[in-house]
């Protein structure tokens, strides 16, 4: 079974950078489209970053910020952030597609991991 574990969240202030990390166990992440979402309290999880084979594909608040990598040696996809910003207070979910839709809607992904909260502060 395909498992996805998050890391790499945290408390930061706005200008700072993060990066998180998505492990996938259970499958080979090369093999699937791979994408980060973000959900705050009450907000529908959005769609942030997509990488699909290789295209990558960044919602318009994110551009220019946010870089979506993969390492397939390692098996682990990669969010980085930098210039956050405190709207970008979430929690972060990393998602896999074996489909390969090239979605951007959160019932394109089978599988999704516990995800990881990212606080900026101002």
């Amino acid at each position: 079974q395909v498992q996805l574990v998050e890391s790499g969240g945290g408390l930061v202030q706005a200008g700072d950078s993060l990066r998180l990390s998505c492990a996938v166990s259970g499958g080979t992440s090369s093999s699937y489209d791979m994408a980060w979402f973000r959900q705050t309290p009450g907000k529908e999880r959005e769609f942030v970053a997509g990488i699909w084979r290789t295209t990558t594909y960044y919602v318009d608040s994110v551009k220019g910020r946010f870089t979506i990598s993969r390492d397939n040696a390692k098996n682990t996809v990669y969010l980085r952030m930098n210039s956050l910003k405190p709207e970008d207070t979430a929690v972060y979910y990393c998602a896999a597609d074996p489909q390969r839709l090239g979605g951007i809607q959160r019932g394109d992904y089978d599988y999704w991991g516990q995800g990881t909260q990212v606080t900026v502060s101002s």
